[in-house]
């Protein structure tokens, strides 16, 4: 496995989206004016069925007032809980736009369970690059890597980028745990493998995460913790627990969660790269909600 470069430190700047708990980054190359945007959101209010962009309209004035460069935006998995703005940024700001590979995987699950048409590819095609495990990329002239960490999904990468990693839907805050992995294509032993990928990385790499919910007793959120804080003090995996000991306790708890607000309109959303379904012939565009299925 490869390790993180510590001479090399990310400058990060956050976004935060209350209403779904995600947390977006603006990745610097601290030599350079180029950047990578990672996990955007376009807002959406389910009840009107309305979408708005204030959350990447704000990363598109910090991008402009700082004069940066967008090379990369980027997804850690296909969201449940939010959907994707990478069409709208990369409209505006330039960029390819990357995802893992196993992203047809999940295609290919949720095209049959939403039935999706012809039109829908199940091919990753909607983006401009499928990473696999190990895949190094730039960003100016710092490099960065791709670990594998399915569990939560089948196509959760981890972006590693100089001493820091986006590790998207696998670790929270230590006080808060793991992600859940009763998604159709997710697996508690899996996520467990992920996450000793993630916590064999030097004990200082800066870990990024997508999500705090914050836990009982914090009053705050919180976004950036450690590999050496996740290791001593993670209430889910820290060292000492054994992976049996964590698919029971994972798959206990994920029978008591209800599903994501949002997961019926991103996930629809999001295996199209950001993009909404076609139009249908009246001119409007549907987002389908199947009963029972889930």
């Amino acid at each position: 496995m490869s390790s993180t470069d510590t001479t090399q430190k990310p400058i990060v700047t956050t976004f935060f989206d209350e209403p779904t708990n995600t947390f977006s980054y603006v990745v610097k190359d601290p030599n350079s004016n180029t950047c990578a945007i990672i996990d955007s959101v376009l807002d959406f209010d389910y009840a009107s069925g309305r979408t708005d962009v204030r959350s990447a309209d704000a990363i598109i004035e910090h991008i402009r007032h700082e004069g940066l460069n967008v090379e990369w935006i980027l997804e850690t998995h296909v969201h449940a809980d939010h959907l994707s703005a990478a069409p709208y940024l990369h409209e505006h700001l330039g960029g390819k736009t990357g995802i893992g590979g196993k992203i047809v995987d999940v295609q290919t699950i949720f095209g049959k369970a939403f039935n999706a048409g012809t039109e829908f590819a199940r091919d990753g095609s909607q983006f401009d690059q499928l990473f696999e495990e190990g895949d190094r990329f730039t960003i100016g002239k710092i490099e960065g890597y791709v670990l594998h960490t399915p569990g939560h999904t089948p196509a959760c990468l981890t972006y590693v980028i100089g001493d820091s990693a986006f590790v998207g839907d696998t670790l929270f805050m230590p006080d808060y745990g793991t992600a859940r992995c009763d998604f159709p294509g997710g697996d508690a032993r899996t996520l467990f493998r992920s996450i000793q990928k993630v916590l064999s990385l030097p004990q200082d790499t800066r870990l990024f995460l997508c999500h705090d919910y914050k836990a009982p007793g914090r009053d705050h959120y919180e976004h950036e913790t450690t590999v050496a804080a996740q290791l001593a003090a993670n209430i889910h995996v820290h060292q000492g627990i054994s992976e049996d000991e964590f698919v029971t306790m994972r798959t206990t708890r994920d029978a008591q969660l209800e599903m994501p607000r949002l997961i019926l309109p991103s996930v629809q959303v999001n295996m199209r790269g950001g993009k909404m379904p076609p139009a249908e012939d009246n001119g409007q565009t549907y987002l389908k909600i199947p009963i029972n299925l889930f």
